[in-house]
C-alpha cells in the first residue's frame, strides 16, 4: 500500500420521508478518519520501512550506495601511486625522518593516499547521503535504547566510513587520509538481504529459505575477498607495492589452501590481517556452510518445487497420495511409462509424509531420477499446489490409501484432495480412485472416476458366471512387456538383433507360450476411415466387420462409438451398420499404427498347405511377428479353405458317415429372421410361465429394475426380481422363523449350487455382487442362490451349504489390511483360505487378496516340484522387466485369486485411453447402455467339436446369434509327480511295531531271513558290529514291559493301528468334517473327499488365432449383443415383448 492517509467521511442520512430541518445541518460534524496515526514520524516511518514497496526502494537505493563506494574506492586505488608523497608534508617530513632506517616501516603510505579532489568530492556526497540515511533510519526504529542503537555493527560502520569524509570538509589537510571504503562492502551484503526480504513481501511470495542462504552464503565470501584483498593491497603499499591483481591472485591462492608462495606479505600488518581474515573465515563459512547443508536435506526430504519454466515447456502430471508404497510407484511408473508417446512426460508426486528408503533408492535410479519429481506436502495447501505447478499439470492422479484402517477416512481424504485440486485448477483433468461406492457422487465431476469395490464385487459375481473374468481384466488393462517400448523402434532402425520376448516365451511349458503370447492382447481405438483393418466394411453389419478382420487380420472387433453420441456400444448386433466415422474398438497384439502388412508367399510346401491343424498347440498361421514396438501381420492366403468362398467344411475324415453340415456365411447386412438368443445354451423353457420347480419353491420371478438403490450413481441394471418382498427374519439361514423352518441350507431344498461370499460386512458393494448374478439375460432355471457369510467357523461353513457349492467368494477383511508389515495384510485371508482348501479339496475358491506378490501363497504345496519351477519362472519374467510376472501362477491363470491392487493400472491407462474404463464397467455389467451388448460365457461339449477351430466358431456364432468370442478358459490336466505323493505311498506301507521287526523285510539290501529274535544274536553279531547287538537288546526289554494280550486281541489292535497309520491326511481331514456334519444333524451325502482339482491347470487365451482348435470343456468367452436393443421402445411393451421373444428364441433347438 502506498503511504497515504486516506480520509473516509461520515454523512448523516435522514429516516425516509423526513425532511432535515436546519437544526440538523448546524449540528452535522464532518470527521476524518486516517488508517494510521496523523504525525510526521509515522508517515516517516511508514515510508522507509513499514510499506513494502516504498521500503524496498529505499533499500535499493541504499544498496547501490554502498556499490558506488566499492567501486569509487577501486578507482581511488587504481589512479594512485604509492611512490609519491602523499599528504601533509610536515607530517611526511616527519615519518620519514622517523622511518629512515630500512628495519623499520614506513608508515606514510599506509596512513596517506592520493585522492584526487572529484573523487574525493563524490566519496563525500556518498558519505553524507549514507549517514543521514543511517541516523534517520536510526531515529525511526529508536524503541527507547540507545545504546542498542548506536553498538549495532552496521551502525559502526557506517560511522567509521563516513565521519571522516565529513571531517574532511572541515579540515582540508586530512582530504588525503586512508578511510576504509572498502568496508561498505559489508553494508553493501546487510542491504541486499533486507532488500530480498522487502522484495519477496512486496510480491507476495515465500521466499526460499535455501535461495536466502546460498545468496548469504555467496555474498559473505565475496566480502570476505574483497576485504582480504583490498586490506593486504593497502598495507603492502609500504611493503611490496602489491596491485590489486596481485592481491587478488594471493587472496585466491591463501583461500584455496594452495599456497604458492610467490607472492608473500612482507610487514607484520598485511601478515596479521591475513591471519585474522583467515581466522574469520574458518569461523564465519563453516556455520554458513552448515545452515546451507541443513537446508539442503530439509529441502531433499521435502522436495523443493516444480521448475515453472520446466512445466511451461515440459509436459507433466501430478501423483497425489496419502502415503507413497514401493508396490504403487513402480506399478503407475512401469505401466504410466509403458507408452511411447509419454516418455517425455515428468511425474511429480505430492505426498505429505516423507519419502521411505525404498522409495528414495528406486528414486535414485537414473531412469527415474530424471524424470519423477518427489515433493512433500499437502493437496489441501495451495502453496504445495503452486510448488507442483499443478494449474500446468497435463492430469492429475489421486488415490486412496487401502491400507487404511478406515476406508470411509480414506475416501474422505481423497475427496478433498480432489475438491482442493479442482478448485486451484479447474482445467486440469482429474483421475479418482475412490473406495466405497458411496462416496462415489461427491466427485462426479472428476474426468475419471474408479470406485474399488463396484469393480471388486462385480469382477467376484462374473467369476462365478464366467470363470477366470478378472484374470481377463487384469491381461487386458495391463500393459505386457514387449509391447511398447520406446527402444524398440530404435531397435528397428539400427538393426540391432537384440530383442526383448512376451512372458513365457522361454518357457519349455507349451500352454505358457500361448498363454504368455496372448496376454498381450489389448484394447485399442481407431476411426473407421482411417484404419486398414476395418475400412472396406463401411455400410457392412458389424457381425460381417468383426469376423472378416479377425479372420484376414487377427484383430477381434468388440465395439463401436457414433461420432454424435459419447456412449460405447460392445458388440452393437448385426443389425449396426458399420459409417465411415465410427470408431472401432478393437483387441489385438498392438494397435494398428504399429502394425506393418504384408502378404504371404503364394508357393508354399505341399505339405503344408495340405494340413490347416497340427493340435490344439500349434502356432498361428499368421504369424504375429511381435516385439515391444512393431507387429507384423501376414495376411492369411485363401489355400486352405474351401472354394465356397467364406464356408468353412470339415476335413475329409469321417465322410463315411456323410458330410457334416456347414457353417452358414455372415452375411453384410442383417435380415429381419436373425434373432439374439443363445446357441448353445438349453433355454428351451418359457420364461413367460413359471416352471414346476418356481411352483414348488415358491419362488416367482419378474424382469424389472430394483426398486432401491443402495448408493448414489449406481447404474440402474434390469435384473430378476422377485414379486413380493422377504421378510428380514427369513434372510437368516441358520435360524427358523414364523414363515418358515429352516435351519440348514440342505433344508431349503435349493435346485442349483450355491455361491457363498465371505465377507467381513455388508456393504453396499455387494449390490454390484448380487446384480450381475440376477441379470435379466440369464435363465430362470440358472440363477444360484446367494448366501451371505459374515464369520466363517467350520460349523457355519457346514450350514450354508459348503458341501454343494458352485462357487465359494473370499473377500479380504478391511480390517486385516492394515498391518505393521505389509504383505502381511493378507495373512489372515491367506490361512483361512487354506484351511478351506485342505477341508473341502473340490471346493472351487475365488479370493481377494490386498498385494499381488501374496499370490504365490495360495493353495501353497511346499513339496510341489511344479509350483517351484512356476516360482522360478516368475523370478526370470521379473527380472527381465515384466509387469505380470505373477500371471504364470496357477490360482492367478485359472482365475480363483485376483488382488484389486491390480486394477489401479485401469486408472494409469485411461490417461492414454479415455475409453478404458467405460469398456471395463460394460464388460463387468456395472453400467448398461441401450445397444450395447454383455459378457457372457459358452462351454464347449462333445456335440460342438465338429466345429473344430476359433475361426469357424467366430463365423458359426455371427452367422446365427450375433455374438463375438474374445477369448477362451482352457483347463488341461496337469501330470504331477511330486514329492508328497511318494511321501504317503512310502508312509503308508511302514511298520513300527518293535515286536514285529524281524519279521519285515529289507528290501534295499535284498536280505530274507525268518527266525526268532531270541535265536538270532549271532548272525546279527556277524553282520551288525555293536550297534546292532545293543539295539536289540533295548528292543527285548521294551517288548518285555508290554502287556501281554491274547492272539486275537492283538491281531485286532493291530489291524487298527494299521488302518490308522495308513490312513492319509485327506482322510483324516474328510472324517473330521463328516464327524462334524454328523454332530450337527446334516448329511454327508453331498460330501466328497477324493474330488481334487489340484492335477488340472487352467488359463486364458485372449483372442487366439483363428486356427486355434477348440477342445472339449473350453468355455469361450462371448460379448452377446442386447437382447432388448431390437424391441419397441416403449416402457410397457418392452418387458412382455422381451419375455416373448426369448421364449421364441429359446424353443429353437440349434445344434452345431
Amino acid at each position: 500500500m502506498s503511504p497515504k492517509l486516506i480520509p473516509c467521511g461520515t454523512t448523516f442520512v435522514p429516516f425516509p420521508g423526513l425532511e432535515p430541518s436546519p437544526y440538523d445541518a448546524r449540528q452535522r460534524v464532518q470527521v476524518e478518519f486516517y488508517m494510521n496515526e496523523n504525525t510526521f514520524k509515522e508517515r516517516l516511518k511508514l515510508f522507509f520501512i513499514k510499506n513494502q514497496r516504498s521500503s524496498l526502494r529505499i533499500r535499493l537505493f541504499n544498496f547501490s550506495l554502498k556499490l558506488l563506494s566499492c567501486l569509487l574506492y577501486i578507482i581511488r586505488v587504481l589512479l594512485d601511486d604509492p611512490t609519491q608523497g602523499h599528504g601533509c608534508k610536515e607530517l611526511n617530513r616527519g615519518c620519514s625522518s622517523q622511518n629512515s632506517t630500512p628495519a623499520k616501516i614506513d608508515w606514510s603510505p599506509i596512513i596517506w593516499v592520493n585522492r584526487s579532489l572529484p573523487l574525493w568530492g563524490l566519496q563525500v556526497s556518498v558519505a553524507l547521503i549514507s549517514l543521514f540515511e543511517t541516523m534517520l533510519l536510526g531515529y525511526l526504529s529508536y524503541k527507547g535504547n540507545i545504546w542498542e542503537q548506536i553498538l549495532r555493527i552496521p551502525f559502526l560502520l557506517e560511522i567509521i566510513n563516513a565521519v571522516p569524509f565529513i571531517i574532511t570538509i572541515f579540515w582540508p589537510a586530512l582530504r588525503n587520509l586512508f578511510i576504509p571504503v572498502f568496508l561498505n562492502c559489508w553494508l553493501a551484503k546487510h542491504a541486499l538481504e533486507n532488500m530480498i526480504n522487502d522484495l519477496h513481501r512486496a510480491i507476495q511470495r515465500t521466499q526460499s529459505a535455501m535461495f536466502n542462504q546460498v545468496l548469504i552464503l555467496i555474498s559473505t565470501l565475496l566480502c570476505l575477498i574483497f576485504t582480504c584483498i583490498c586490506g593486504i593491497q593497502h598495507l603492502e603499499r609500504a611493503g611490496n607495492k602489491l596491485t590489486l591483481f596481485d592481491s587478488l591472485y594471493f587472496c585466491i591462492v591463501t583461500f584455496s589452501t594452495v599456497g604458492f608462495g610467490d607472492v608473500t606479505p612482507k610487514i607484520w600488518p598485511s601478515k596479521l590481517l591475513v591471519v585474522i581474515m583467515i581466522c574469520v573465515a574458518l569461523v564465519v563459512l563453516p556455520i554458513q556452510f552448515e545452515q546451507l547443508a541443513y537446508l539442503w536435506m530439509e529441502r531433499q526430504k521435502s522436495g523443493g518445487n516444480y521448475s515453472r519454466h520446466r512445466a511451461q515447456t515440459e509436459k507433466h502430471v501430478v501423483l497425489c497420495v496419502s502415503s507413497l508404497k514401493i508396490d504403487l510407484l513402480m506399478d503407475f511408473l512401469n505401466e504410466f511409462y509403458a507408452h511411447p508417446r509419454l516418455q517425455d512426460y515428468y511425474v511429480v508426486i505430492l505426498c505429505p509424509t516423507e519419502m521411505d528408503a525404498q522409495v528414495r533408492r528406486v528414486l535414485q535410479i537414473p531412469m527415474w531420477s530424471q524424470r519423477v519429481i518427489y515433493l512433500q506436502g499437502s493437496a489441501l495447501k495451495d502453496q504445495d499446489l503452486l510448488r507442483a505447478k499443478m494449474d500446468d499439470a497435463e492430469a492429475c492422479f489421486i488415490l486412496s490409501s487401502r491400507c487404511e484402517v478406515d476406508r470411509t477416512a480414506a475416501d474422505h481424504q481423497a475427496i478433498l484432495r480432489a475438491w482442493a485440486v479442482k478448485d486451484f485448477a479447474p482445467k486440469c483433468p482429474l483421475y479418482v480412485q475412490i473406495l466405497k461406492p458411496e462416496n462415489k457422487f461427491h466427485i462426479k465431476f472428476a474426468d475419471h472416476v474408479v470406485c474399488e469395490e463396484e469393480f471388486k464385487y462385480a469382477m467376484l459375481a462374473l467369476n462365478c458366471i464366467c470363470p477366470a473374468t478378472s484374470t481377463l481384466i487384469t491381461l487386458l488393462v495391463h500393459t505386457s512387456r514387449g509391447q511398447t517400448a520406446s527402444w524398440e523402434a530404435f531397435r528397428h532402425l539400427t538393426g540391432t538383433k537384440q530383442t526383448i520376448t512376451r512372458e513365457g516365451q522361454q518357457s519349455p511349458e507349451q500352454w505358457q507360450k500361448m498363454y504368455g503370447r496372448c496376454s498381450g492382447n489389448e484394447v485399442y481405438h481407431i476411426n473407421l476411415e482411417d484404419s486398414s483393418f476395418f475400412a472396406e466394411y463401411e455400410g457392412k453389419s458389424f457381425t460381417y466387420a468383426s469376423f472378416h478382420a479377425h479372420k484376414k487380420f487377427g484383430v477381434c472387433l468388440i465395439g463401436v462409438r457414433r461420432e454424435d453420441n459419447k456412449s460405447i456400444l460392445l458388440n452393437p448386433g448385426p443389425r449396426y451398420i458399420m459409417s465411415s466415422t465410427d470408431i472401432c474398438f478393437y483387441i489385438n497384439i498392438t494397435k494398428e499404427e504399429n502394425s506393418a502388412f504384408k502378404k504371404q508367399e503364394q508357393h508354399r510346401k505341399n505339405n503344408e498347405s495340405k494340413s490347416c491343424y497340427h493340435g490344439a498347440s500349434r502356432l498361428p498361421v499368421h504369424s504375429i511377428i511381435a516385439s515391444m514396438g512393431t507387429v507384423a501381420i501376414d495376411l492369411q492366403d485363401a489355400g486352405c479353405r474351401s472354394s465356397s468362398g467364406p464356408t468353412l467344411t470339415l476335413p475329409s475324415e469321417g465322410s463315411k458317415e456323410g458330410r457334416r453340415p456347414s457353417i452358414a456365411p455372415v452375411l453384410e447386412v442383417a435380415d429381419a429372421s436373425l434373432q439374439t438368443c443363445d446357441l448353445l445354451s438349453d433355454q428351451s423353457e418359457d420364461e413367460t410361465t413359471p416352471s414346476d420347480d418356481d411352483i414348488s419353491t415358491g419362488l416367482e420371478y419378474a424382469k424389472g429394475y430394483p426398486p432401491y438403490s443402495p448408493y448414489i450413481g449406481s447404474s440402474p441394471t434390469f435384473c430378476h426380481l422377485l414379486h413380493e418382498k422377504v421378510p428380514f427374519c427369513c434372510l437368516r439361514l441358520d435360524k427358523g422363523c414364523q414363515h418358515n423352518y429352516y435351519e440348514d441350507a440342505k433344508a431349503y431344498g435349493f435346485k442349483n449350487k450355491l455361491i457363498i461370499v465371505a465377507a467381513e460386512t455388508a456393504g453396499n458393494g455387494l449390490y454390484n455382487f448380487i446384480v450381475p448374478l440376477r441379470a435379466y439375460y440369464r435363465p430362470k432355471k440358472e440363477l444360484n442362490p446367494i448366501v451371505l457369510l459374515l464369520d466363517n467357523p467350520l460349523d457355519d461353513l457346514l450350514r450354508c451349504g459348503v458341501t454343494f457349492t458352485a462357487n465359494m467368494v473370499v473377500v479380504d477383511k478391511e480390517s486385516t489390511m492394515s498391518a505393521e508389515e505389509d504383505y502381511m495384510a493378507d495373512a489372515k485371508t491367506i490361512v483361512n483360505v487354506q484351511t478351506l482348501f485342505r477341508l473341502f479339496s473340490s471346493l472351487s475358491i475365488i479370493t481377494e487378496l490386498t498385494h499381488p506378490a501374496n499370490m504365490r501363497f495360495m493353495q501353497f504345496r511346499a513339496k510341489d516340484c511344479y509350483s517351484l519351477a512356476l516360482s522360478k519362472l516368475e523370478k526370470k519374467e521379473r527380472e527381465k522387466g515384466s509387469n505380470l510376472a505373477f500371471m504364470f501362477r496357477l490360482p492367478f491363470a485359472a482365475g480363483r485369486v485376483f488382488s484389486i491392487s491390480m486394477l489401479d493400472t485401469l486408472l494409469y491407462q485411461s490417461f492414454v485411453k479415455d475409453y478404458m474404463i467405460s469398456i471395463t464397467r460394460l464388460l463387468l455389467g456395472l453400467d448398461t447402455t441401450p445397444g450395447s451388448g454383455f459378457l457372457c460365457s459358452m462351454k464347449i461339449t462333445e456335440d460342438d467339436l465338429w466345429i473344430r477351430t476359433y475361426a469357424r466358431l467366430y463365423q458359426k456364432l455371427c452367422s446365427s446369434t450375433g455374438d463375438i468370442p474374445i477369448g477362451i478358459y482352457r483347463t488341461e490336466s496337469q501330470k504331477l509327480t511330486t514329492s508328497e505323493s511318494r511321501e504317503t505311498a512310502s508312509q503308508s506301507q511302514i511298520s513300527i511295531s518293535v515286536e514285529e521287526w524281524e519279521d519285515t523285510k529289507d528290501t534295499k539290501e535284498q536280505i530274507s531271513y525268518r527266525s526268532n529274535h531270541r535265536n538270532s544274536t549271532s548272525s546279527d553279531q556277524s553282520d551288525h558290529p555293536l550297534l546292532r547287538r545293543k539295539s536289540m537288546q533295548w528292543a527285548r526289554r521294551l517288548s518285555r514291559k508290554v502287556p501281554k494280550h491274547s492272539g486275537k486281541t492283538a491281531e485286532k489292535i493291530s489291524q487298527q493301528r494299521m488302518s490308522l497309520y495308513k490312513r492319509s491326511e485327506r482322510q483324516e481331514l474328510a472324517e473330521l468334517v463328516k464327524n462334524r456334519m454328523k454332530h450337527l444333524g446334516l448329511s454327508t451325502a453331498g460330501y466328497d473327499e477324493m474330488n481334487d482339482h489340484q492335477n488340472t491347470l487352467s488359463y486364458i487365451l485372449i483372442n487366439p488365432s483363428p486356427d486355434t482348435r477348440l477342445e472339449l470343456n473350453d468355455v469361450v468367452y462371448l460379448i452377446r449383443p442386447d437382447p432388448l436393443a431390437y424391441v419397441p421402445n416403449t416402457a410397457s411393451s418392452r418387458k412382455n415383448s422381451f419375455c416373448h421373444t426369448v421364449g421364441q428364441d429359446t424353443r429353437e433347438e440349434t445344434q452345431l
